[in-house]
């Protein structure tokens, strides 16, 4: 199966920012989605969304640290649509500091969401892609994984350590699964939200406002994946501002 119409998807982290544009885009296509992320009154509001233009569109809460929550989430695809085409592992975390600041909760909680999250989003789908003989993993990576900056060495190690992940699932996957890896520069989310230090978050948002691309940017470059025939793997996009070095 190739292009997006008809197509199963299940976005995990997708009640805002680059999961939800790529919802839209998905759904315009022509994909039956299936969403996850823990903010559930935006998930039923995004699906309200969807479902009032015709998109055929189930939801529930997942936090992807829980294994079982991302296991019922590609469940609950099966159980409505027969199967599962396409998992985004969309949901992560940046609550970057400096280490001597030792927030060591927000350490274990990156690792936890942004690398064990995709671990568990692989358990949860891999057998059902092997029983099916077809299927694709999307993951959402960081252009942090290239390169690190003072305040970021926790985050970029948890996306370099995805990016790995990610390249090794692709050689293992056999030529039957693709495995894509899209890593945004800047963009326009609640990311710095969770930055708990005021005046690193003022310095990183200052960047952001000055040069920050779009969430659909790179829902876009997702959809350019997914869209591909079955024998062409995307494997990497690396996407950013044009003003990002």
């Amino acid at each position: 199966m190739s292009g997006i119409e008809g197509k199963v998807v299940a976005i995990t982290g997708a009640s805002s920012g680059i999961g939800s544009a790529t919802a839209r885009a998905l759904a315009e296509g022509g994909a039956k989605l299936v969403l996850g992320a823990r903010r559930e009154q935006r998930l039923a509001d995004l699906a309200g969304e969807l479902r009032s233009k015709g998109h055929d569109v189930e939801f529930r809460a997942v936090d992807v640290r829980r294994r079982e929550d991302t296991a019922d989430l590609v469940a609950l695809a099966q159980d409505t649509f027969g199967r599962l085409d396409v998992l985004v592992g969309n949901a992560g975390i940046g609550p970057v500091s400096f280490l001597d600041d030792l927030r060591v909760d927000d350490w274990d909680a990156m690792i936890d969401v942004n690398v064990k999250g995709l671990l568990h989003g692989i358990a949860a789908a891999l057998p059902v892609f092997r029983g099916q003989g077809h299927g694709q993993f999307v993951h959402t990576l960081s252009t942090s994984a290239f390169k690190t900056v003072p305040g970021q060495a926790v985050y970029s190690a948890s996306k370099a350590a995805a990016r790995a992940l990610t390249d090794g699932l692709r050689q293992e996957a056999g030529p039957s699964i693709r495995v894509s890896m899209v890593s945004p520069g800047f963009v326009a989310t609640d990311f710095l939200g969770s930055v708990p230090d005021p005046d690193l978050r003022a310095r990183m948002s200052e960047t952001m406002d000055d040069m920050a691309i779009p969430p659909e940017a790179v829902a876009r470059a997702i959809r350019f994946a997914i869209e591909q025939p079955a024998d062409v793997d995307i494997n990497e996009i690396v996407i950013r501002p044009t003003a990002q070095a």
